[in-house]
């Protein structure tokens, strides 16, 4: 069952679901659901709307956290895992997010980053400090 705050494929993008509702059965048909996502990478809204009897895909979400061992030139950082497995095939974000990991580390501080994964792409989405 879907729920807001919960996960779900929206014309193939990993969404949140900022909000659901449904609609009775009419005199043809089944009752709908109208789901609202907001996608997880980018930030932007789409809607759905299906029966409530159909199946909808979930993305299977998930989070990690890196420890920043550097930031190259081209905006590509390099991670470690707590098992010391590195990580270099993520750019660092264009944004907020992004510069106050790049300052934080340019202070000579640690810094930790939450990395989130869904259907193939990962993204920076937060840093604090260790």
């Amino acid at each position: 069952a879907l729920k807001k705050g919960g996960y779900v494929m929206i014309k193939d993008h990993p969404c949140k679901i900022a909000e659901i509702s449904f609609s009775k059965t009419g005199k043809h048909g089944s009752a709908k659901a109208k789901i609202v996502g907001i996608d997880i990478f980018n930030a932007n809204k789409y809607e759905e709307v299906a029966p409530s009897s159909h199946n909808l895909d979930v993305p299977n979400v998930g989070r990690k956290e890196y420890t920043l061992v550097d930031i190259q030139s081209d905006g590509y950082v390099s991670l470690m895992d707590d098992q010391g497995n590195t990580k270099e095939d993520i750019k660092l974000p264009e944004d907020t997010i992004g510069e106050s990991i790049r300052s934080m580390f340019d202070d000579g501080k640690q810094v930790v980053v939450c990395v989130l994964t869904a259907c193939g792409i990962e993204k920076i989405i937060s840093g604090k400090e260790d």
